[in-house]
This record gives structure tokens, C-alpha cells and sequence, in this order.
């Protein structure tokens, strides 16, 4: 091996090549080089050769002090497993058999360049991520994940503050910040939240998961349909059948949190993970009120589900038949159902199957005494059932209040959704009130004066009724937030 000083040059030439050096020669250039067919001089500039001509170092020489030229060399043996790319180096990366990290060069420099090719286009069913190695990707600290098939491009590493850039492909939703992206329901906007809003069965398409930088996870609303009034035909006594409990209520604020007072007690802080997929949305139906002739009892609602959130029907009120014998058991659920009887079963359970936060109270309770007695409110969300207040036979207790959502949750078409109630937001999941005059709890609870109806997409509980037809519950609702921009 030797050192090659060239002053006055005297290259091997052939065929038009002009070569400096053989294998293992270290190419020192000292000097005032002028050589019309090597090199020119200006200044401190030096260039080697001229037009037409090739520099070529010998077989198995080295250059260092060029730099790259914005390519990079590519390893055609495909990487099947997570790697550590190495600057000026290309990959081919197959993610047949699974899903694989390539982490970027530790401690780059600015020209740095690295580059992922999607070797038997499966990066969308098994995604490559770009781990960032402490350095920034496209500005964000946070991984980058190419998932869709037959990618390619390029990383740069600029500087500090944007770290490493993508050259050719610029698609911003594969790298650095995302967001969640999806399709399904009744979409709102209000600042940079969209909440999708359900009140009927369909699916949440999610297109794009996100990630930490931007946005990954999900609140959810999620309202069961509220149970059925009961009735009472019982003679020849006055009284009347308890109100039915509200659906359950379960709610989760952690995406941009709402503030405490204008959101419920009952919020689980925190949300859902999503991934890229269909996930279908149940809304449950009210249930149906008790009738002359039978079934007396009001029929549990039906429960409304998203991912792994089931909130359970509320729970009918009791009825009593025509002839003696005594009252028929009120239903647990969500909330519960009124009682009928003092001396029958006892007023529904609510929070059924239990769950925490709870998602529904229990219903009040009967009162008076034969031949007048008077039932018990279903219970709310936000509160028990009223019990029967006194041994008149006109006077049933109240629906418990149901629970609230900020409006801001909703967007601006809140006014839609929902009752207005006792503190800000909007109300759902209110207790039926019970016959005889039994007022319905906040939140759609039906009123026992005629055996109302409760609210529709709200999960409020039927209203108690006598000799005729008891309210149907009203259907539920289930609304979905999350940040997308």
C-alpha cells in the first residue's frame, strides 16, 4: 500500500479513463495542480477532469469527503425481520409473515439518507414502522408507520428540529403526527373534535388509528333504550304501575377533557384504543310498556353496544293483573324498575351487571296499604327512583334524574339530542315516574299521566299507567369523540 502525492500527474489512461491510484492507494491531491486533461484550478476551487472525461478510483480504493449524491445502495437481500437501518443504505422489507420495525440510524447527520421499499406489497396488512431512535420524523417525536401496499420513499435527515424527512413520498397521514380518521353515523364538528352520533344500528369505520403524537384513542357515549311503564288493572282498587328505570349510562371523557362541571360524575377518564377496522354500533330499543290483558310489567330495554361497552337495558316497571294474587317482580337493569307493592317483590336493581363507573340506580319503592297502593319511580342514571310518597291512591313516586354530557361533546346541533335538565348539558337516561302522577326523571323519563312515552334516543324510562296501556321506553343513542386535527 503507498501514498499516492499527485503535484505533476502522470495518469494512466485507457480508453478514454483516467484512473489515480491503485487498490489500497490513499489519494493525496498537493500542490498547484493544472493539467487540461486531469484538472483546473481557481482559486481555492479544485476539479478533477473535464468535460467527457470519467474519474474512477482503482478497483478496491476508498474515497471519503464527497458525500452521497441523494441515492442510496440497495441490499437486495429482503429484511424479514426487525433492523437497524445504516445510512446510504436501501431496504426491501417483506412483512409477509408479520409486522416489522426498522429503527433509523442513532445520532444522524444532516444528508444522512436511508430508504424502505415494500417488498411483496403487504405493508397494509402488516405495517413497517419506523422507529425515530431519539430524532424527530417530519417534526414530530413520534414513530412513523407506512401501511400502505407498494410503498417506497426515502429518509432524509435535515436537522434537529425536523429530523428526519420522507423525499418521495409525502404522504403526511403515514408519518409523524396522526389522527383518527372515520366514517359512520351522524358526524359534528366543533373545533378540532368530530363526535359521530348513532341513533340507530350502524358502524364506526375506522380508516386511520392515529398515534400518540396526534390522536389514538376514543371517548365514547353509549345509551341503552330505557324499560317499559308498568300497568295495573287490579279491581277494584286504585293504584296504578311503577315507572320504568332508565337505560344504562356509561360515558368516558379523556380525548381534550371536558370540563367537571358540565360533564357527568359517572365518566370513566379513560378512552378506547381504535385500529383499523368496522366496528359495529348497536343503539337499544325502548322497551315496551305493560297493557290491559297482559303482560302487565313493562319489558326490560334492549342494550346498546360499541366495541367492548355494553350499557344494559332499564329495567320495566311492575305491573299487577286484574285479579289477586299480587304484583309481578319490577326488573333490574341499567336502572332499575318501580315497584308495584309494598308487600310484593322488591323495587328493580340498577347497575346490572355492575360496572364501574355504575351505569344506573336502583328504583324507588312502593307505598300505602290495601286496597290503594301506590309504586315506586324508575331509577336514573343520576338518581334512585322516588319512593311512593304516601298512602293516597293518586300519588306514585318520581323517575330518578338521569346524567348529563357538555354539549360541547355534541357540537353545535346539541339542542337535538338530549332533554334539557337541572345543570348544564344535556340530559339522558332518566327514570319513568310511576301512576299516579309520577313525574319523569330528567333526561327523557316519561311522566305517568297517561302512561307517556319516553323521549326517543335518550334511554328514558316509561311512565306507569292504570287500565291502559303503560309508556314504552325511549331508545338509546351512542356517540363517539375523538381529536382529528
Amino acid at each position: 500500500m503507498s501514498e499516492v502525492k499527485v503535484n505533476k500527474i502522470s495518469p494512466r489512461t485507457n480508453c478514454g479513463t483516467t484512473q489515480l491510484g491503485d487498490a489500497g492507494d490513499t489519494i493525496t491531491v498537493t500542490g498547484d495542480l493544472k493539467s487540461n486533461s486531469l484538472k483546473s484550478a481557481s482559486g481555492s476551487t479544485i476539479t478533477l477532469g473535464q468535460s467527457g472525461d470519467t474519474i474512477q478510483l482503482g478497483c478496491g480504493a476508498s474515497q471519503t469527503g464527497f458525500g452521497r449524491t441523494g441515492t442510496v445502495d440497495w441490499d437486495t437481500t429482503a429484511k424479514t425481520a426487525s433492523f437497524t437501518a445504516v445510512s446510504g443504505n436501501g431496504y426491501f422489507v417483506n412483512t409477509t409473515s408479520g409486522a416489522i420495525t426498522a429503527t433509523l440510524p442513532a445520532s444522524p447527520s444532516a444528508g444522512d439518507i436511508v430508504g424502505f421499499n415494500d417488498y411483496a406489497r403487504t405493508f397494509e396488512t402488516n405495517n413497517l414502522t419506523i422507529a425515530r431512535n431519539g430524532s424527530n420524523i417530519q417534526g414530530a417525536a413520534t414513530d412513523a408507520t407506512i401501511l400502505t401496499n407498494g410503498q417506497s420513499t426515502m429518509f432524509v435527515y435535515v436537522d434537529a428540529t425536523q429530523g428526519w424527512i420522507p423525499t418521495e413520498d409525502q404522504t403526511t397521514g403515514n408519518y409523524g403526527v396522526q389522527y383518527v380518521s372515520a366514517t359512520g353515523g351522524t358526524i359534528v364538528t366543533n373545533g378540532n373534535f368530530k363526535t359521530h352520533i348513532f341513533t340507530s344500528p350502524g358502524t364506526f369505520c375506522v380508516s386511520c388509528a392515529g398515534n400518540a403524537g396526534g390522536s389514538n384513542t376514543v371517548d365514547y357515549f353509549v345509551v341503552a333504550g330505557g324499560g317499559g311503564g308498568g300497568n295495573d288493572t287490579f279491581a277494584p282498587a286504585n293504584r296504578g304501575g311503577g315507572g320504568a328505570g332508565g337505560g344504562g349510562f356509561r360515558l368516558s371523557n379523556s380525548v381534550g377533557c371536558l370540563p367537571a362541571p358540565s360533564m357527568s360524575p359517572l365518566v370513566n377518564p379513560t378512552g378506547l384504543p381504535v385500529s383499523v377496522t368496522g366496528y359495529p354500533i348497536t343503539v337499544g330499543g325502548g322497551g315496551a310498556g305493560g297493557i290491559p290483558g297482559g303482560p302487565y310489567s313493562g319489558a326490560r330495554g334492549s342494550n346498546s353496544i360499541f366495541s367492548s361497552i355494553t350499557s344494559t337495558g332499564g329495567g320495566g316497571g311492575a305491573g299487577h293483573a286484574p285479579a289477586a294474587g299480587g304484583s309481578d317482580a319490577p326488573t333490574p337493569g341499567g336502572s332499575g324498575g318501580g315497584r308495584q307493592d309494598p308487600a310484593g317483590p322488591a323495587g328493580g336493581q340498577g347497575n346490572v351487571p355492575p360496572v364501574s363507573p355504575p351505569q344506573g340506580n336502583p328504583a324507588g319503592n312502593a307505598g300505602g296499604g290495601p286496597p290503594n297502593y301506590t309504586a315506586g319511580g324508575g331509577g336514573g342514571a343520576g338518581s334512585v327512583g322516588g319512593n311512593a310518597p304516601g298512602p293516597g291512591p293518586t300519588i306514585g313516586g318520581n323517575g330518578g334524574d338521569g346524567s348529563f354530557i357538555a354539549c360541547s361533546m355534541i357540537g353545535p346541533t346539541a339542542p337535538s339530542y338530549g332533554t334539557p335538565g337541572p345543570a348544564t348539558g344535556r340530559y339522558f337516561a332518566g327514570g319513568g315516574g310511576a301512576k299516579e302522577s309520577g313525574t319523569g326523571g330528567a333526561g327523557g323519563g316519561a311522566a305517568a299521566s297517561g302512561g307517556a312515552a319516553a323521549t326517543v334516543n335518550t334511554g328514558g324510562g316509561g311512565g306507569g299507567q292504570r287500565s291502559a296501556p303503560a309508556g314504552n321506553g325511549g331508545s338509546g343513542i351512542v356517540m363517539i369523540r375523538y381529536k382529528y386535527q
